[in-house]
């Protein structure tokens, strides 16, 4: 059984597009800011590489902002890919997918309270809807990961 990069790879875009999804589902279901919360954290995300003037209100629709946020979800989606296919690809789906989740909660510590040492204007985007999109993310890239490398049993 060896570690399947191009799972990984795949395995991060595929979970950084479902762990999204869910968010907006949740924003959908459980707020009625839809889509100025899109738009806002697509602006919070963008300024680690544009800088803060993208941060200022109103949060609005902008090509330039959105394609730069897209690009940097899914390279650090990936990035995190390629950590956890490291720590799961010798564990059975079950273990695997246990272990994503609680990646998932360590990702949400990580990024919404250790990077905001570096990008402050983040922790607006501490609440509940943000743990559960984290805790989507590691299922999802465990059982992705899984799925594509087809090591679901050890």
């Amino acid at each position: 059984m060896s570690l399947s990069w191009s799972a990984a790879i795949w395995a991060g875009i595929v979970a950084g597009t479902v762990a999204t999804g869910a968010q907006m589902v949740l924003w959908w279901i459980f707020t009625d800011d839809l889509p100025e919360i899109l738009y806002r954290d697509a602006r919070l995300t963008a300024a680690i590489l544009m800088g803060t003037e993208v941060l200022p209100p109103p949060p609005a629709f902008d090509w330039k902002v959105m394609a730069v946020a897209t690009l940097i979800h899914f390279a650090i989606s990936i990035a995190y890919s390629l950590l956890l296919a490291c720590l799961i690809f010798r564990l059975g789906l079950v273990l695997a997918v246990l272990v994503g989740s609680l990646y998932g909660l360590i990702l949400y510590a990580i990024n919404m309270y250790g990077m905001t040492v570096l990008f402050p204007w983040f922790s607006v985007a501490r609440d509940w809807i943000t743990i559960v999109a984290h805790v989507v993310f590691g299922v999802s890239l465990a059982s992705t990961y899984k799925a594509l490398s087809g090591t679901q049993s050890a």
